[in-house]
Parts: C-alpha cells; sequence; structure tokens
C-alpha cells in the first residue's frame, strides 16, 4: 500500500526544544553546528527536502542522546541562504505531522527516525477553520498577555490574520514550556489548539498557581 504523498518512510530529526513547527506554518532556522549542517546538505539532495522538527523530552535519555517526543511535523526547506562563514538560513514549511515508530541506526552525525503518516491527513488538506473561534476572546487574552510581558506586536495584522495562520503562529512563537508545545502540536484540530492556547495564556496570566498577576 502506497504511503500519503508517497511520503518517505526514514526522515533526518532536528530535536529543538521550544522549536515547534505546524503543518502549513513556516519555521524560519539558523543552521551552524556541524551535524546539522550535515543534515541540511543530506536534505537538499533529495527530491522531498524534508527535516523532521521534533521535541526531546525533559529529563530523558536514549541511546541516541535525549529521548524523542513521539510526535513531530515534518517540513519541507522552502528557502535557504548560505553565509560567508558557511552557515545557512532556511524556513522550513510544515508539511504534515508524523509518528515516531524507532530511531535509525547509522553513520550519519544527526538524527533519523522511521516515520508513520498515518492519522494526520488533516495535515495534508487545506486550511482549517474554526468555527467556535471568539476573536474578541482571544485578542483580550492577549493583550493582557503582552501587556503583563511588555511586549510589543502588530495587532492589526492579528486582527486581519485568518484563523489558522492566528492560532498557530501564537502557539508557535509564544514562549510556552516544552511540554506545552508538544500539547498544542499534538491537537487533533485548530478548534482544540485554539482552546488550548487560550487554557496556557489564562494559565500564565494567574503566574501558573491560580493567582491572577498584576496587570
Amino acid at each position: 500500500m502506497a504511503k500519503p504523498f508517497d511520503f518517505p518512510d526514514v526522515i533526518p530529526v532536528f530535536p529543538l526544544p521550544g522549536a515547534l513547527l505546524l503543518p502549513r506554518a513556516r519555521l524560519p532556522l539558523h543552521i551552524f553546528e556541524p551535524r546539522y549542517l550535515a543534515m541540511l546538505e543530506d536534505a537538499l539532495k533529495v527530491p522531498d527536502r524534508m527535516i523532521g522538527m521534533i521535541q526531546p523530552v525533559r529529563g530523558r535519555e536514549s541511546k541516541h542522546g535525549p529521548a524523542l517526543h513521539r510526535i513531530g511535523c515534518a517540513g519541507r526547506v522552502t528557502q535557504f541562504s548560505e553565509t560567508e562563514d558557511g552557515r545557512y538560513l532556511i524556513t522550513l514549511t510544515g508539511v504534515s505531522r508524523f509518528r515516531v515508530m524507532d530511531e535509525i541506526e547509522g553513520f550519519t552525525p544527526y538524527r533519523r527516525v522511521r516515520a508513520s503518516w498515518d492519522g494526520f491527513d488533516r495535515d495534508r488538506g487545506a486550511e482549517e477553520g474554526d468555527s467556535s473561534f471568539n476573536r474578541d476572546a482571544l485578542m483580550a487574552l492577549l493583550h493582557r498577555y503582552f501587556s503583563a510581558r511588555s511586549l510589543n506586536t502588530d495587532w492589526e495584522s492579528l486582527r486581519e490574520a485568518d484563523d489558522e495562520l492566528l492560532v498557530n503562529s501564537l502557539s508557535m512563537l509564544l514562549d510556552f514550556d516544552i511540554e506545552d508545545k508538544q500539547a498544542l502540536l499534538e491537537a487533533p484540530c485548530l478548534t482544540t489548539r485554539r482552546e488550548t492556547l487560550m487554557g496556557l495564556l489564562e494559565y500564565a496570566l494567574r503566574g501558573g498557581d491560580g493567582k491572577e498577576v498584576m496587570q
């Protein structure tokens, strides 16, 4: 049976704490470590140009290094440029989440996994909507969150962004804990991700202990 879109069985993975990639979203990366330079060079040699972003599990080790969460998101290298000192600035565009079946033994300096793409058909379809989205409620939360942290943003762009772009961009950009980022990644649909995002914002505004922080 053919894999969906003939996605590769084995992909290189980049275990970068806190770096979240979601389907149809874009993640800029700065590549400079020799093992990840090798990973990028190898990825650019094959048609799919696929790299899997995945979160390490805090405090757990495997024989390959830090243990990995079971679900990550693969992206296609859609932009790259090389600096004069041999570093790369790249953009990954999210294609699909994947499930780690096992880690591949081999001779590459970077890590590779056997990936299953089953169960993530939604990622490869059209942009998602959120019929129960109360944008005013989310914007009110964001105003409080940004004010509490003395952060600035382009509020007009946030108000005009499509549902998926807004929720996924905030999920990727806001400074949440690794496990919280993983929960956002694993949300089965946009509505669940938006609900998770709003819950995390509310939790942060309570200082994580149930008490309202100063505004």
